[in-house]
């Protein structure tokens, strides 16, 4: 039996947050190595292959898979992983969610990762729409997996908060893309068809974000300073793989973006 770490974290532009100091005095692929993870999936990337350094494109020890969008600077994944993957896949069945770069899905012997960034919805009524074809997309995705005998995790920016406790100001933010009860129900169906919040499973207590506005500051104090946040980043699995989860929490500390990484540590 295996302990494996994973890791997911939006890192809000890769090429930036590679420069930064974003733990204990570590730049990113210090800190990478210095943790360690069986498998670290980051999205908001927004690089292709070839506008990285071989530190960020192929950091020692790991394999990376991209997934890029088709215009330059937006969005895209990767997963960096120590294991060599079965196989790849970063598309839906519709093709109109496939050119953003949002999905890179790794299969190992035990379970698929799906590492993704789901759209946000907050710019207009198109990119809403847009938003909830892809929830839909791939949830279908998701099934076909499970109706094939696969154990399933899914990790990454949902861009949704799922319920009061997971955002400081609900109730002023119930009219607001990211906390519309749509965008709501949706997570519900996902947990309906057997999937689990990995951290609320372990974790009821509220305060828990993984989001802050870099724009919300207050005489000089950010968000992030005062704890106004979102939960809107998780690890689900696969109610198959729930007794073999022993921890999900956040790396609070890990600075460089307006997400802290989340982690999952799973025996299987």
């Amino acid at each position: 039996m295996k302990e494996w770490m994973l890791i997911s974290w939006n890192v809000n532009g890769i090429r930036a947050v590679s420069k930064k100091e974003v733990n204990e005095n570590l730049i990113f692929n210090e800190w990478l190595h210095k943790i360690s993870p069986d498998a670290l999936c980051l999205q908001e990337t927004k690089a292709h292959p070839e506008q990285l350094t071989a530190k960020l494109l192929n950091p020692q020890g790991f394999v990376s898979n991209w997934s890029s969008a088709e215009r330059k600077g937006y969005s895209g994944v990767v997963t960096y992983s120590k294991i060599k993957p079965m196989r790849l896949n970063s598309t839906l069945p519709a093709d109109k969610y496939n050119n953003e770069g949002r999905l890179m899905e790794t299969e190992f012997p035990d379970f698929v990762l799906l590492n993704v960034y789901f759209p946000n919805g907050k710019l207009n009524a198109e990119r809403l729409r847009y938003k909830m074809g892809f929830y839909d997309a791939f949830l279908e995705h998701v099934i076909n997996l499970r109706n094939e005998g696969k154990s399933v995790i899914i990790c990454g920016d949902v861009n949704t908060a799922h319920t009061e406790i997971d955002l400081t100001h609900p109730k002023s933010n119930q009219d607001v893309s990211g906390f519309l009860p749509k965008e709501r129900k949706w997570i519900d169906k996902l947990i309906s068809i057997g999937f689990i919040d990995t951290f609320r499973h372990l974790n009821k207590e509220p305060e828990n974000y993984t989001w802050w506005s870099a724009r919300a500051i207050v005489k000089g104090v950010t968000a992030r300073e005062r704890n106004v946040g979102w939960r809107i980043d998780y690890f689900y699995v696969s109610d198959d793989l729930i007794d073999k989860v022993s921890e999900s929490y956040m790396l609070k500390d890990v600075m460089g973006s307006d997400h802290c990484p989340i982690v999952l540590k799973l025996k299987v």
